[in-house]
């Protein structure tokens, strides 16, 4: 594809909303901050007499080697004098990456955290303060670059738990800008803006309810207000609308048209995720990964539409759930599958996939295709985590909510929901409506101009349903003054942790649909259905290169060179022990109370060992894992006439024996999730549950949630088909209800 073509398919840009006000550091905190970036991600020259102290000074032959390196990864068609601008560029020459670390810091970091960096930074320009975290008396940023780089490495793995979560936390917040920001890091990775296997399509033309200015709130009626805009409340608003009830649904977030997608990754933090992309544990054991857009988590999923599998569903129906083995669920989950269109036989498997099918194959080990919601197409793309241009991947956006628009619902964005509105009837709640903050777009439909109009609106309806999410239900009901000891506990979160491997050949692996296989031979590890299951992972560079072990700014640069020889996995846990959201008491923000417990752990880690041998049959070079200090095996040429032992290669076992000795330490280890479930969970009593087996909350009149954050306990699978034939369940029944109640016989007065 010529550069031609690739600017006339470029998506439209999606301008940010303006950044946050004030002062949050000190200038001679920023400079000690911008210090530590540039020591992450360094400049580097040849040493000279004359060569500066702001950059990292290597010999020349160490120079002349890592320009060749990068020559034999780097593409022959882009510019020759790549390699040494690469080189050259450290964090703080990249344009708008101390934009968007202020950005990061001062929106999306908390508060005690804010205060936590900001001690550190003002100790590091201080003698007494250098001296007890570095062992020097000179500031921070006045030593030279190889000098603060020794310093990082000795936070990594102090002995102070302080320098080593400092330094995890900084270090992964600069990697992921720089990815993010950076103008070379593209050519030389060889990644495209968009996708070069996609073509754009036209999705849904909505329309979204609009209010005028005002210093009262406004008031509007309906029969049902549904919070949040993703997976089950889309399903809910179609069903209900279709069913001839008015319907509006509220959503935090924008719409962003295909036009607009996929995004770039720094837009697509901002626009399409919560808390600017990642939202780390209270010990940042573990980076949690939520959607927040239009269509919710469906809007940046990876299309994997697995129904619930029979173990999950007796383990539910064994706490007293009986409808999960019902042939009623059943219909559910294969009524919503239908209207997205999943199925397998249009997967084109990229090279990462095949490797877990094929790899999985010569091992003996169970796996299978992963069905795809892609409504028949074959969806040949990689870039969804940024939202779908294509408009092909049937989520919330382009199936459950133009259905519910032309069954007459009616949508509003920018809708922060602050409480759910309760009247007291006979000692009991009813809900009656919510209320909210609504922000507009600007006077050019953007979200980052000056003149946005802000009003606050009261909905009144008939019935309430709560569709925000796991992270943010529960302290939706929280803030509406429910008590239930249950709401925000029961967190699952499926924790991940990382395998890679390098191949000979290119493999290009941000190309083709992400996670289109699965193995599941070790999903059953302790006789009670929890175990890992082995998937493949995004490989956008700020996500994969983000998690990349540092050892040292060239050895970084040259390692992240690589990526079109890369491969990435994910070794997931149904995890059995969850943890807790509650809101920050500071400014209401969902806080998350999670770590990876030894029990689980354990079975990430037997899931990582699977992952590597998979990746050893399927030819890889290297096979590393993302654990601070962990070797990377580096696979031996074969002798000819010699015997291939395949995964019993001494050097190799001995490297398995090595990782699997060195565990999973938190919080030292990083961990991710992108699946949140059970912090409104249902069941049978309210002292267990925060909803009853129709989705009703306990102690209530006509509230409901209906997403993921009401399964009794982990899914075990990608919970979207799960969240939706629920949420398909719930809303059939609430349908019924306002049916028997009377129904519907006018449109929603707005």
């Amino acid at each position: 594809m010529t550069s031609t073509q690739m600017n006339v398919l470029a998506p439209l840009a999606s301008p940010l909303p303006p950044p946050p006000e004030g002062d949050i550091l000190t200038q001679s905190q920023w400079t000690t901050l911008m210090a530590i970036a540039d020591t992450i991600i360094p400049s580097l020259e040849v040493s000279s007499p004359s060569s500066s102290t702001t950059h990292l000074q290597i010999e020349a032959s160490e120079y002349t080697v890592a320009v060749e390196k990068l020559k034999e990864v780097i593409s022959s068609d882009v510019e020759a004098d790549l390699p040494r601008l690469y080189l050259q560029e450290n964090a703080s020459s990249v344009p708008g990456y101390k934009e968007l670390v202020h950005r990061t810091l001062g929106d999306y970091v908390r508060e005690d955290a804010r205060k936590g960096i900001a001690l550190i930074l003002t100790a590091l320009d201080t003698r007494a303060g250098c001296l007890l975290t570095t062992g020097y008396t000179t500031s921070f940023h006045l030593q030279p670059v190889h000098i603060r780089q020794q310093i990082m490495r000795n936070w990594a793995q102090s002995y102070l738990a302080p320098l080593r979560q400092t330094y995890k936390a900084l270090s992964f917040l600069f990697k992921q800008v720089y990815m993010k920001t950076s103008p070379t890091i593209g050519p030389v990775l060889g990644f495209p803006r968009i996708p070069v296997h996609g073509k754009p399509g036209k999705g849904f033309d909505y329309e979204f309810v609009q209010f005028p200015p005002g210093s009262e709130p406004e008031v509007i009626e309906t029969d049902v207000i549904i919070v949040g805009s993703g997976c089950g409340a889309g399903v809910c608003a179609k069903n209900l609308a279709e069913a001839g009830h008015r319907v509006v649904v509220v959503e935090k977030a924008y719409h962003f048209p295909s036009e607009h997608l996929p995004m770039s990754e720094a837009d697509a933090g901002i626009h399409l995720f919560m808390n600017g992309g990642v939202d780390p544990s209270d010990d940042n054991s573990i980076s949690v990964i939520a959607g927040q857009a239009w269509g919710g988590g469906g809007t940046v999923n990876w299309s994997a539409s697995l129904q619930t599998q029979g173990f999950v569903r007796r383990e539910w129906a064994e706490r007293g759930l009986p409808f999960f083995t019902s042939s009623e669920y059943q219909n559910c989950l294969d009524r919503v599958c239908h209207r997205m269109g999943v199925s397998t036989d249009h997967i084109e498997h990229n090279f990462s996939n095949k490797v877990i099918l094929e790899g999985a194959r010569k091992l003996g080990y169970n796996a299978k295709p992963v069905p795809q919601n892609t409504g028949g197409n074959k969806h040949y793309c990689g870039y969804c985590t940024l939202g779908c241009g294509a408009a092909e991947k049937q989520g919330p956006v382009v199936s459950w909510l133009p259905d519910a628009e032309k069954a007459g619902a009616h949508f509003v964005e920018g809708f922060n929901c602050e409480k759910i509105i309760f009247d007291e009837t006979g000692g009991r709640k009813v809900a009656v409506g919510v209320q909210g903050l609504w922000t507009s777009r600007d006077s050019n439909r953007g979200v980052n101009g000056s003149d946005r109009t802000k009003r606050q609106v009261i909905i009144k309806a008939k019935k309430v349903i709560v569709s925000a999410g796991t992270l943010q239900s529960p302290l939706l009901l929280l803030r509406s003054g429910l008590r239930n000891a249950q709401i925000g506990r029961n967190l699952y979160l499926h924790p991940v942790n990382l395998i890679g491997a390098i191949y000979p050949e290119e493999v290009r692996p941000w190309e083709g649909g992400i996670l289109t296989s699965v193995c599941s031979e070790f999903e059953n590890l302790d006789g009670h259905h929890h175990g890992a299951k082995l998937e493949t992972v995004t490989m956008l560079p700020g996500w994969w290169l983000t998690f990349q072990p540092w050892l040292g700014g060239l050895d970084y640069k040259l390692r992240c060179a690589q990526f079109r020889h890369m491969t990435g996995f994910i070794s997931l846990a149904r995890d059995r022990d969850p943890g807790r959201v509650y809101p920050d008491p500071v400014d209401g923000r969902v806080r998350i109370a999670y770590t990876p417990s030894a029990f689980d752990k354990h079975h990430i880690m037997e899931g990582m060992l699977a992952l590597a041998k998979i990746n050893y049959v399927a030819g890889a070079s290297e096979i590393f894992t993302v654990t601070e200090g962990a070797p990377v095996f580096k696979r031996s040429p074969l002798p000819p006439d010699s015997e291939d032992f395949g995964i019993n290669d001494a050097k190799f076992q001995a490297w398995l024996t090595d990782i699997k000795k060195r565990g999973l330490h938190t919080p030292d280890t990083s961990f991710g999730s992108a699946h949140q479930m059970g912090t409104c969970r249902m069941g049978n009593s309210a002292k267990s549950s925060v909803v009853d087996p129709k989705g009703k909350v306990w102690g209530t009149e006509g509230l409901y949630v209906a997403d993921a954050s009401v399964f009794p306990s982990a899914s075990g699978v990608n919970p979207m088909v799960t969240n939706m034939a629920i949420s398909d369940w719930i809303s059939r029944g609430v349908a019924r209800e306002l049916r028997v109640a009377g129904g519907r016989t006018e449109t929603a007065r707005l």
